[in-house]
């Protein structure tokens, strides 16, 4: 979600050292995949592994954002790798470039965390759709994203994919609903639009939402659209996704992640940004040796785009280690089944 901002300025012209990034260079391919199940037609960013014996890591999104969150973490992934490991990120309903098929609004708009899951589910199964020959698969989720994988996670254990991991990207149960009833706050201080999509993605690093310009210059136009409905006093650059209408899904998103992390019979990381916040559930969790907790300094929330080659060594050592134990010794337990 968002962070807090000062206002946009109108008057400006763009300026050039801001200019948005194509996403050509960091996935090998861009698709739209239809899911009739879901009355979806989302937008897939893949990169295939190269190993026959290889994994995808499946990236889920926030909310607010898109698949391209993910860009430079991806090609981290496939540079330290050596290409054993995929990528795959998709936009989730509502956000980037997937389109719903919905004839009501009320379709349209429901992202519920029940439907969320079962659009992931579907999304898989329509790609893979042979879960004996489909690589083992690594679920990667950013803040709502992470409430989203571990929901799939035994849903697709059940399907019988291979689910070698689930990662869950700085959200901890306890301090986010906590930090809930600031959110419209946060919102009413951001722009309601922007001029150019390069004062966009200069707003995002000015307010540090985002660190790493690189990344925020591949991301940030994903997220904002061109004005539908243009008037005089109007920004020609909106928000793509209306955060403020979807607050009547905020708790349920998060109530329950915890349990459901502890419980996934699967490996299980937790990544934080900066420090170490942890309700009682994951502290016990963590003394009694549940799961693999990694701290990434000098990063904020968006902490894959903040420092996305730190991010893709801890993933990639994550699923090597964990691999190797599917693979080699089948006696011991992966990290977090103990």
């Amino acid at each position: 979600m968002a962070p807090p901002s000062s206002r946009s300025s109108r008057t400006r012209g763009p300026n050039p050292a801001f200019t948005p990034i194509s996403a050509a260079g960091y996935f090998e391919q861009a698709l739209q995949v239809a899911v009739p199940e879901s009355g979806l037609e989302f937008r897939v960013y893949y990169t295939a592994p190269k190993a026959e014996d290889g994994a995808v890591m499946v990236c889920h999104h926030g909310a607010g954002w898109s698949a391209l969150t993910f860009a430079c973490f991806a090609k981290e992934v496939t540079r330290q790798s050596k290409g054993e490991c995929g990528v795959l990120a998709l936009d989730m309903r509502g956000h980037g470039k997937t389109t719903s098929q919905a004839q009501t609004p009320a379709d349209k708009e429901d992202l519920s965390i029940d439907t969320l899951t079962t659009d992931l589910v579907n999304l898989i199964s329509n790609i893979f759709k042979d879960p004996a020959s489909t690589p083992t698969l690594l679920l990667v989720g950013h803040s709502l994203g992470g409430s989203v994988i571990t929901r799939a996670s035994p849903l697709l254990q059940e399907r019988k994919y291979r689910i070698g991991g689930v990662a869950v990207l700085d959200v901890v149960e306890e301090f986010t609903l906590e930090a809930l009833p600031m959110m419209n706050s946060l919102l009413d201080s951001r722009p309601e639009g922007f001029n150019s999509q390069e004062e966009a993605i200069e707003w995002h690093l000015n307010t540090h939402a985002i660190r790493n310009p690189d990344s925020a210059r591949v991301s940030v136009p994903s997220i904002i659209k061109e004005n539908p409905h243009p008037a005089a006093n109007s920004f020609p650059w909106v928000w793509r996704t209306s955060l403020r209408a979807t607050a009547p899904y905020w708790t349920s998103w998060f109530t329950g992640l915890s349990q459901r992390f502890l419980s996934a019979k699967t490996a299980r990381l937790l990544v934080l940004a900066g420090t170490e916040r942890l309700d009682k559930e994951l502290m016990i969790g963590q003394m009694t040796g549940k799961y693999q907790l990694v701290v990434i300094p000098n990063v904020g929330h968006i902490l894959h785009e903040d420092d996305p080659q730190h991010l893709a060594e801890v993933l990639v050592e994550f699923w090597r280690r964990n691999e190797r134990l599917t693979v080699n010794i089948k006696n011991l337990k992966k990290v977090g089944e103990a």
